[in-house]
């Protein structure tokens, strides 16, 4: 084993022992209040549901935890047997190492490497998802929208990798600023045509019909500032009992999309409230922010890839032989290895963007009080929410830190009030 490849294995158990404990730390709260509902959470759900959200996170924690070492060790098998040498030199071999071969082969290997997490995906969604009433898909649909977003992932990422890797050959040593501006206004991009585009191949978009409804949230959209054209439905019970809202694209281009299992769920004034709160994301500028936060950590990614294309060592401590310097075969292995191992150092970054997270969610909260003029609206949809998706209402406050984007229902309820 080469020092990389011992440091690469250290990193793995370090990060995989530290989600494994926060696993167990989190299904210990579970079952310490599992008995009976706190005083502060009566009136969120009935016993006989706060049993059942208790089983679903057990379930959803037990059998993420066997996912976990079984990614873990697939992880390691891929790194540390000599599997990507072996395969790049037999694709190499075969097709050569140019830029488009290098684009194909990134491709080839990502899908190959998430082949064994399917049936852990199928049993998720069959088995526990199933168990808890929430799975609505079939096997076929389920298969179909795999095959989709693999053909997608093909006919939009084999180009987009081909620009960036033959950047090296056009532009030298000033390739990772240029590719990192072409990936930005990409994604900027995909913000505007992903909703036109792609989510039409997975589901069916259908503007909110006529009705007071819709008065009622085009008359908030107008108050607050926001100005939307239109209110989407998306027919996401055709997979899933769990609801959601959220609105895509900026400027002109926006559009509010709200879950068919959500209008089913809420009142008119709980929607009312859930659509305030988006709206507050936009109006208090959380979304510039995150993109901009992005785009840092887009710039670092693209720094670090290139400061790996330079360094012979780093692709003889994976077993690889260095090609000629600055050739695309070798940004092709530079953008493989840093895809599959940048994780072992951005988990522990996570909190941070989390707690930023939860900032935005405190502020959207405020905006959609004062928007609909009560915290009372907003502070039943979250508790119709909870008791409908099973959530866990006592997460453990290590495991919540490093996993929740949100604050709990308990934290926000809390800050609305005081805010009022």
């Amino acid at each position: 084993m080469t020092q990389l490849e011992f440091i690469f294995a250290a990193a793995l158990i370090l990060k995989s022992g530290m989600e494994l404990w926060l696993e167990k730390l989190n299904r210990g709260q579970t079952i310490k209040f599992a008995n009976a509902i706190p005083e502060a959470l009566k009136g969120v759900m009935d016993e006989e549901t706060y049993s059942k959200s208790n089983d679903y996170t057990l379930a959803k924690s037990r059998f993420g935890s066997i996912e976990l070492v079984f990614d873990a060790i697939v992880l390691s098998i891929v790194i540390l047997s000599g599997m990507l040498p072996a395969l790049f030199s037999w694709w190499s071999g075969w097709l050569g190492s140019g830029t488009w071969q290098s684009a194909f082969f990134l491709i080839f290997v990502t899908t190959l490497v998430g082949l064994p997490s399917l049936p852990f995906e199928y049993w998720s969604q069959f088995k526990i998802e199933e168990r808890f009433g929430f799975n609505r898909s079939s096997v076929k649909l389920w298969v179909t929208d795999k095959i989709k977003g693999a053909l997608i992932g093909v006919i939009i990422g084999v180009p987009l990798l081909w620009v960036l890797i033959s950047l090296v050959g056009w532009l030298g040593d000033s390739w990772w600023i240029y590719g990192f501006v072409i990936l930005m206004a990409f994604q900027l991009l995909m913000m505007v045509l992903y909703p036109m585009l792609i989510v039409p191949l997975f589901n069916k978009l259908s503007p909110l019909e006529e009705g007071s409804l819709k008065d009622r949230l085009m008359d908030l959209s107008d108050r607050a500032g926001f100005k939307a054209k239109t209110i989407q439905v998306i027919d996401g019970s055709k997979r899933s009992g769990h609801s959601n809202a959220y609105f895509t694209g900026f400027g002109k281009f926006r559009r509010i999309v709200l879950y068919d299992t959500l209008i089913e769920q809420l009142s008119e004034e709980e929607l009312e409230a859930v659509l305030a709160h988006e709206i507050g994301h936009y109006k208090k500028g959380h979304i510039p922010r995150m993109i901009g936060m992005s785009a840092i950590m887009m710039f670092g990614g693209f720094w670090v890839i290139d400061y790996l294309l330079n360094s012979s060592a780093f692709f003889e401590g994976f077993g690889f032989e260095p090609l000629a310097e600055g050739t695309a075969g070798n940004l092709g292995i530079a953008m493989l290895l840093f895809s599959m191992l940048g994780g072992l150092a951005t988990f522990w970054i996570g909190p941070i963007f989390n707690r930023l997270s939860r900032k935005h969610e405190y502020e959207a909260d405020a905006f959609a009080r004062d928007a609909v003029k009560g915290w009372e609206p907003l502070s039943g949809a979250l508790r119709r929410l909870s008791e409908k998706n099973l959530s866990n209402l006592n997460p453990h406050p290590a495991y919540s830190g490093f996993h929740y984007s949100h604050p709990t229902l308990l934290e926000r309820e809390r800050a609305m009030k005081e805010g009022a």
